[in-house]
């Protein structure tokens, strides 16, 4: 069993910047694609961001541009440095992670942190 966990979330003016991380207690977590999702108040849960194994990243086309993932294996941490913050960025934040055996790097994640609330107000 792999548990996650996400910190670093909180209160934030638009156009502001938070980084979210994530730890893993995976002994295995280099070989793991990590990503994020989010979940606001009445809507379904929305793909942000991912890394593969070998770092390849892919992120939603909402948040292409501004948000940043990335991995450090030997901490066995991710991380989601969000830049320009929108009021819709309002969410709980999740990280998530699969075994990086091939498949789709937007659904079928094996494994979920407790999320992390980001809100961006006006």
């Amino acid at each position: 069993q792999v548990q996650l966990v996400e910190s670093g979330g909180g209160l934030v003016q638009a156009g502001g910047s938070l980084r979210l991380s994530c730890v893993s207690s995976s002994q295995i977590f280099s070989s793991y694609v990590m990503g994020w999702f989010r979940q606001a108040p009445g809507k379904e849960r929305e793909f942000v961001a991912t890394v593969s194994s070998a770092r390849n990243t892919y992120y939603g086309d909402s948040v292409n541009g501004r948000f940043s993932i990335s991995r450090d294996n030997a901490k066995k941490m991710v991380y989601l440095q969000m830049d320009s913050l929108k009021p819709e960025d309002t969410a709980v934040y999740y990280c998530a992670a699969k075994p990086d055996i091939g498949g789709s790097y937007y659904t079928q994640y094996d494994y979920w942190g407790q999320g992390t609330q980001v809100t961006v107000s006006s």
